[in-house]
């Protein structure tokens, strides 16, 4: 199975369909009017149609087990033809496309079960995917360009050269992923003043996006909060907040970090943690949805 670990918990929809093909309007006749001598074809098959659904993973190697919220199966008669919808929603790290085609495929086959004493000529055709939202998908289309981004690594043992950066590195390729340039890469020692005058600077300039990195723990060194906090035009602790749940569900230790984020003027700032795996899973965790905020912001100057 692909590992999910990584990825956000949203909410996911899937359509599909499916369709029954008769031979005769007089199958058509005894389904509506529940002359089937197996029951009642419509209300059998949405409850085969359920299971299905809910039994996914128990049948299909590589899906997820995974909690379904709502399911809707409904019918649309027309000539000789009968038409299944399926509609599945959850709250969770991947989607349920192949749970919703599976309801479909197995409402079919229940219903070609129990039409085949009456009718020896049925057909089932046209299993697909008519719509999927939710998860990054959604999100990766909202636009990246002109986004101008700098990365700034704060730490005494990388400033002086005695450590490598790979936390900084790991921010830089993470926004590679999500088309964004870094235009700007850099490293400073752990010093308020240096962080202040960075942050001012790299706003002054123009800078849509300023990430940094470390600085955020608890050692008497880490003073990147103290230094970014007072700078905010307006703070948004509301990222911090999402970046922090999304690595409490994987480490106890993430409610240590105390990241900040706000605008300092029009520029973005972003404080995350100095590891290599916080650094990576805070990005994990904000990225694509948080470049909304841009088009938010836009639109809220233009109205201004």
């Amino acid at each position: 199975m692909v590992d999910i670990t990584h990825k956000v918990s949203s909410l996911r929809k899937a359509v599909a369909t499916a369709i029954v093909k008769v031979s005769r309007q007089e199958t058509i006749d005894a389904v509506q009017n529940k002359k089937v001598p197996k029951g009642d074809v419509f209300e059998f098959s949405r409850a085969a149609g359920l299971l299905a659904v809910k039994k996914t993973s128990d049948v299909i190697p590589d899906c997820h087990p995974l909690p379904v919220e709502f399911t809707a199966i409904t019918y649309a008669v027309e000539g000789l033809q009968i038409t299944i919808t399926v509609e599945v929603h959850t709250i969770y790290k991947t989607g349920v496309e192949v749970e919703a085609m599976h309801g479909a495929s197995v409402v079919a086959l229940t219903m070609y079960d129990m039409l085949k004493p009456i009718d020896k000529e049925i057909e089932i055709s046209t299993i697909k995917l008519i719509s999927k939202k939710g998860g990054k998908s959604q999100y990766n289309d909202q636009s990246t360009g002109g986004l101008r981004c700098a990365v700034i690594v704060c730490s005494d043992s990388v400033a002086d050269g005695s450590k490598q950066d790979f936390a900084g590195k790991a921010v830089v390729q993470k926004l590679q992923q999500q088309k964004i340039n870094t235009a700007l890469y850099a490293v400073i020692p752990d010093e308020f003043d240096q962080i202040q005058n960075k942050a001012k600077q790299l706003s002054n300039e123009g800078y849509s996006l300023v990430i940094f990195t470390g600085g955020t723990g608890l050692s008497p060194r880490d003073v990147t909060p103290e230094a970014i906090t007072p700078l905010f035009d307006r703070e948004i602790p509301g990222i911090m907040e999402a970046a922090r749940n999304y690595g409490q569900q994987r480490t106890p230790y993430a409610m240590l970090s105390r990241g900040v984020a706000g605008f300092i003027n029009k520029t973005l700032v972003l404080t995350l943690p100095g590891s290599t795996r916080g650094a990576e899973e805070t990005m994990d965790a904000l990225f694509p949805y948080i470049i909304h905020i841009f088009k938010v912001a836009e639109g809220m100057r233009h109205e201004g």
